[in-house]
C-alpha cells in the first residue's frame, strides 16, 4: 500500500481557478485513454465524440446548500465564522466554528445575513471536537429556509478565501441539482449544461442520478502516512430503483457507465459492494483506494484534485497510478486550471 506522500504534486499558484469560465462547456478536457495509455486534448463541449449510444451519464443530483456562515458573538462582540455541517431531526445543527479565543456551551453567536444585519441567534451546545459543535437556531425553521436567509455559498477557501460574488450562486451548483444536502459541490458536473446534456440524449446516451451529499471531509486532507489507515468522513447517499435499472440495462446491452464526478463513483461502488448493483439508501464511508475493485464503474469525468485528498487516491487507483501521474504532470505543463472552477479529464 502506498505512502501518502506518493499522493503529493507540486502546483503552481496560478493554476488554481479562481473564476469559472463565462461559457460552462468551454472547460478544457483532457481525455485519458486506459487502453492505449494516450492523453489527448479537448474541451467539455466535445465530450459527445469520445461517447457512444447506449453509454449512460450518472450524475450526482444533490443541491449545494448556502452553508457558510457569518455572525458576532453576542457575549463579547467578536467576529464568528462557521460552515453549516448537518442537521438531526429535533432541530439541532452541527457547524464548523471558526473564531478566536475560546467558545463555552451556552454562548450565543448572532448570525448575520448577505448584507451583514443581524438575523437570529445560534445557541452552542456542545463541543463535539475538531471544531464542530452542536448548536441550535432560536428561531423554528428548516435548515433550508434559514440557510436561505443566512448562508453564503461555502466555496473552498482556496477560491478567494472563501469569499463568494453573487455570481457563485448560480455557478457553484450544477444544472441539474435536485436535492438540497451538500456543502459542496460535485465540481464535475459543473461543466455540462441543460442544452449540452440534451445533445448528449439526442446522440443516444443515457442520462441518470443518483445522489450523494458532499460532507465535511471533502475540505480535509488525508494525514495518517500510510494512506489505508485514514478514517474516511461518512455522507450520505442514494442509489434509487430507477437508477439501478438504467445502469443494469446500459451494461446489459454493451454500454459504458461513465461517473461523472468522484462522488457518482462512490455511490455507484457503495451500492455494489457485493458485486451487484442494488437499490441503496444511507451513509457511505467507502474509501477507495489500491487494490480496489470497480464492478460498476467503466468511466469517470472528474475535475484535477488536491494532493493527499482521498479524491486523488481514488482517480489514481482508476486510472492506474503510472498513467494518472503522467496525466497530472501534463495538465501542469499544458497549463490547465486546477480544482473546483477548474477544467476536467475523461478517463476512458
Amino acid at each position: 500500500m502506498p505512502d501518502l506522500a506518493e499522493y503529493d504534486y507540486d502546483l503552481p499558484r496560478e493554476l488554481i481557478a479562481q473564476q469559472p469560465l463565462s461559457h460552462r462547456s468551454d472547460a478544457r478536457l483532457l481525455v485519458v485513454s486506459r487502453r492505449d495509455q494516450s492523453l489527448a486534448h479537448a474541451h467539455v463541449r466535445d465530450v459527445g465524440r469520445y461517447l457512444s449510444p447506449g453509454d449512460c451519464l450518472v450524475l450526482n443530483d444533490t443541491r449545494v446548500l448556502p452553508a457558510r456562515l457569518l455572525g458576532h458573538r453576542t457575549r463579547t462582540g467578536g467576529r464568528w465564522s462557521g460552515l453549516f455541517v448537518a442537521s438531526d431531526a429535533a432541530g439541532n445543527w452541527e457547524v464548523m466554528s471558526k473564531t478566536r479565543g475560546k467558545l463555552h456551551p451556552g454562548e450565543t453567536v448572532m448570525l448575520q445575513d448577505r448584507v451583514a444585519q443581524d438575523a437570529f441567534p445560534l445557541t452552542f451546545l456542545a463541543d463535539l471536537g475538531n471544531s464542530l459543535w452542536a448548536a441550535r437556531p432560536n428561531v423554528s425553521g428548516s435548515p433550508v429556509d434559514l440557510l436561505a436567509d443566512v448562508g453564503r455559498v461555502p466555496l473552498p477557501p482556496y477560491i478567494r478565501g472563501g469569499e463568494m460574488q453573487e455570481s457563485d450562486v448560480e455557478r457553484y451548483q450544477t444544472v441539474y441539482a435536485q436535492r438540497p444536502g451538500a456543502i459542496a459541490a460535485p465540481t464535475a458536473g459543473l461543466h455540462f449544461t441543460r442544452g449540452s446534456l440534451d445533445e448528449l440524449m439526442r446522440c443516444g446516451v443515457g442520462v441518470c442520478h443518483v445522489t450523494l451529499h458532499v460532507g465535511i471531509g471533502t475540505f480535509r486532507p488525508i494525514t495518517s502516512e500510510k494512506v489505508e489507515n485514514h478514517q474516511m468522513h461518512r455522507e450520505w447517499c442514494e442509489v434509487s430503483r430507477q437508477a439501478v435499472d438504467e445502469v443494469t440495462a446500459c451494461r446489459a446491452a454493451g454500454g459504458r457507465v461513465v461517473a461523472v464526478g468522484t462522488t457518482s463513483v462512490r455511490v455507484l461502488e457503495t451500492a455494489a459492494r457485493n458485486g451487484t448493483l442494488s437499490p441503496w439508501q444511507g451513509e457511505t464511508d467507502l474509501f477507495i483506494h489500491p487494490p480496489f475493485r470497480f464492478h460498476i464503474v467503466d468511466a469517470l469525468m472528474t475535475n484535477f484534485h488536491l494532493p493527499r485528498s482521498t479524491l486523488l487516491v481514488l482517480v489514481r487507483t482508476f486510472g492506474g497510478d503510472a498513467l494518472m501521474k503522467r496525466a497530472y504532470d501534463v495538465a501542469i505543463q499544458e497549463r490547465y486550471r486546477f480544482y473546483s472552477y477548474g477544467d476536467a479529464m475523461l478517463i476512458l
